[in-house]
């Protein structure tokens, strides 16, 4: 309540001057001290990759990315039997290791990537190389190029497409590979462990199941393809994901008023609304060019990226507006500094959007939070 409290006084008190335009944002200044103090913090941090850490429930080896369904528990009526699940409620008890280890990445390489273009220090640019080598490239400790082990439930399955969802993650640290000059080789090697992964991501069974998903996961698996092919360079995976926003993403999963009635029905609607707006938020800013700005096309209805950030705004602004039912869990930790409001403020010129953007908190340390958040640096996006 007293975040909550010093947020609206925040809000309040800057409503009395006049808003910055998006011309005069001045972003660079506003993100150094922030980023340059996480990049100082991380350059002694070392690589962990998939390699350091194992599990007994795991059907993959050594090099491949495990983790279990969230909602998934033992049954009280069969202790050794069949997970059953608990909508919205993570079972401690998971195997969560590969994935602290992937997100622990995904701030790693981001920040020292931001502080490189900060700064053009070259220590800032060889340790974000550093972590990218040793997940993607080096043979000891690299991650293999798909996750048919991830989000498995005991006795159930091994692996199900929803756990691409886990790897939206490494949409951040493939925008930085691009900008820190990697050396040749090392480079290389990144884009062609993103070429292999789309390969299994657009080809695999538990990649086409996610990626008709109706939901939060068919938006990832759209931001995630469109990110790793600009970075590979496919131009044809990058055409098929422009279609794919237009043609299916927005006219089956927004409604009239802008809002996504797939995440309001689950147990944590307002956390699944700001995801779900954050990876379309994602998907528009990798998508959009001068030449077609995504953030202001509309299908013939008027629905579009647009009116999604302007339906949530409101509850952004005050969460006691929200018309739902609390969130079961982590209500009280969001909102945080959501990309969405970043990004459309700029693409759309919202000074209120960015005014409120850069009153909220850019340094979360909540698990839950840190999971649903990938977008870190925006440095790296505008």
């Amino acid at each position: 309540m007293q975040r909550r409290t010093f947020l609206q006084a925040a809000i309040a008190a800057s409503a009395v001057r006049p808003a910055i335009s998006a011309s005069k944002f001045d972003l660079t200044r506003m993100e150094r001290p922030h980023v340059l103090k996480a990049a100082a913090k991380y350059l002694s941090e070392q690589p962990v990759t998939v390699t350091a850490a194992s599990s007994t429930r795991s059907a993959g080896g050594k090099h491949d990315f495990f983790s279990e369904g969230d909602y998934w528990w033992p049954d009280p009526k069969n202790p050794d039997g069949p997970y059953i699940q608990r909508d919205g409620e993570s079972n401690p008890g998971n195997f969560v290791e590969h994935r602290k280890a992937m997100i622990r990445m995904s701030l790693i390489v981001p920040a020292c990537a931001a502080a490189y273009k900060l700064t053009h220090d070259r220590k800032y640019a060889d340790h974000a190389a550093k972590h990218l080598r040793a997940w993607f490239v080096e043979e000891a400790t690299r991650m293999n190029p798909n996750l048919e082990f991830a989000q498995a439930i005991k006795g159930r399955f091994t692996g199900r497409g929803t756990g691409i969802i886990d790897t939206l993650h490494l949409v951040e640290p493939a925008r930085a590979a691009a900008q820190i000059d990697m050396a040749p080789t090392a480079l290389a090697g990144v884009k062609k462990w993103f070429a292999d992964y789309l390969q299994w991501m657009t080809t695999s069974k538990n990649g086409i199941q996610e990626r008709d998903a109706a939901n939060n996961h068919g938006t990832c698996w759209v931001a995630q393809v469109a990110a790793f092919a600009q970075l590979a360079g496919n131009a044809e995976l990058t055409a098929y994901c422009l279609n794919r926003f237009k043609t299916v993403l927005m006219p089956n999963q927004e409604a009239p008023d802008g809002s996504f009635p797939q995440e309001l029905r689950r147990t944590k609607p307002y956390g699944y609304s700001l995801f779900n707006l954050d990876a379309f938020a994602i998907l528009t800013q990798t998508l959009s060019t001068p030449a077609g700005n995504l953030w202001k096309w509309q299908l013939p209805d008027g629905r579009g990226m647009g009116k999604a950030v302007a339906y949530m705004y409101p509850f952004i602004v005050d969460k006691k507006k929200w018309p739902m039912k609390p969130d079961v869990m982590y209500f009280d930790q969001w909102p945080v500094r959501q990309p969405s409001l970043l990004f459309a403020g700029l693409a759309l010129d919202k000074p209120e959007y960015l005014e409120l953007w850069s009153k909220l908190d850019s340094d979360p340390t909540v698990e839950e939070v840190l999971r649903n958040w990938p977008v870190r640096q925006p440095l790296l996006w505008v």
